[in-house]
């Protein structure tokens, strides 16, 4: 089992265009490309915001001094 040569390896890819085609193996390439790109932006923003303080979560209030003029403050009674 030693190493392919070059003629194996021009084989095997002719056989996968062949198979594939160019059409879809170009798309298959920039799809490959732009998650790799998107990953590596996002290695950069997670190194990035470590001296900011985290956010709050979706759904949870970050600050409870503030208010907001949108939501109503009501009292929960229970039923007896």
């Amino acid at each position: 089992m030693g190493s392919f040569s070059i003629w194996h390896w021009l084989i095997v890819l002719l056989i996968v265009v062949m198979v594939f085609g160019t059409k879809k193996l170009k798309n298959i390439g920039s799809d490959l490309g732009g998650a790799v790109k998107g990953f590596k932006e996002g290695m950069k923003d997670g190194t990035s915001s470590v001296d900011e303080a985290p956010a709050a979560p979706a759904g949870q209030v970050g600050n409870a001094t503030t208010t907001d003029k949108t939501t109503i403050d009501v009292e929960a009674k229970q039923k007896s």
